[in-house]
């Protein structure tokens, strides 16, 4: 058994403005399955694909008090893009932030609900990630962190060190996941999550307790109402295990 990643589940006070910032800042286009709920993914996108992670938003009263364990980093293919790219998302609504950076050759960016997002420099890795290079998980252990999603996911394990592990779909498409060493410590429910999904045929339960043996946890929370399953990585990151599909 394996799962893959799927998609990142943002929060949102308002779940439809922000699904248009994210579908104009990527080209992508816009649905909704349900009240609350607005999904943003490629044009044409047949889901689930490892070409592309799509992006949940989901509505949520609670605003945003701290800077999030997970974000996006977006692609660019030269300077001049990268600083065409920064303007048109000013435009849309999207603001630049500090958040320690200092002096880097990036550009970090909140959306409108301050998400944090890193515009990045034209790096020959990601000239072929499609519009999002990679999702991004701080951490206070990335080795741990690769070895369990190594173990969690199919995807391909490509660098690992004490303050940076990277990995991506076996299929080689579509973004990076990477896990960043950082001082700060999780503290509150994270607002942008992973969601990963099984493949079909295999069995919700019988991987839900697959990834508990290899560290996960569960939250605590009622789970009686959902179709899915809510677990935490080994350093407390939710994450939604999926029906299979």
């Amino acid at each position: 058994m394996a799962t893959r990643l799927v998609q990142i589940n943002m929060k949102a006070q308002d779940d439809s403005a922000l699904g248009r910032f994210w579908a104009e800042a990527l080209g992508w286009g816009v649905d909704s399955e349900a009240p609350g709920v607005t999904n943003i993914e490629p044009v044409g996108f047949a889901y689930p694909d490892p070409v592309a992670v799509c992006i949940d938003i989901v509505a949520s009263p609670e605003p945003k008090t701290v800077k999030n364990r997970v974000h996006l980093d977006l692609a660019t293919t030269s300077t001049a893009h990268q600083v065409e790219l920064v303007a048109r998302l000013k435009d849309l609504g999207a603001t630049l932030t500090d958040v320690g950076q200092g002096d880097v050759p990036w550009t970090v960016m909140a959306d409108p609900e301050g998400n944090e997002f890193c515009v990045l420099e034209p790096r020959p890795i990601y000239q072929d990630t499609g519009p999002i290079a990679a999702v991004v998980v701080d951490c206070t252990d990335p080795r741990e962190m690769a070895r369990f999603w190594g173990e969690a996911m199919d995807w391909t394990l490509h660098e690992v060190t004490d303050d940076h592990a990277t990995m991506r779909s076996a299929q080689g498409v579509g973004p990076y996941l990477e896990f960043l060493r950082t001082p700060d410590t999780k503290s509150v429910w994270n607002r942008v999550h992973l969601d990963i999904r099984p493949y079909p045929g295999d069995d919700l339960a019988a991987e839900a307790a697959r990834l508990r043996a290899l560290g996960a946890t569960d939250p605590g929370i009622d789970q009686s109402a959902i179709s899915w399953t809510v677990l935490a990585d080994p350093e407390g990151n939710e994450f939604c295990l999926l029906t299979p599909r």
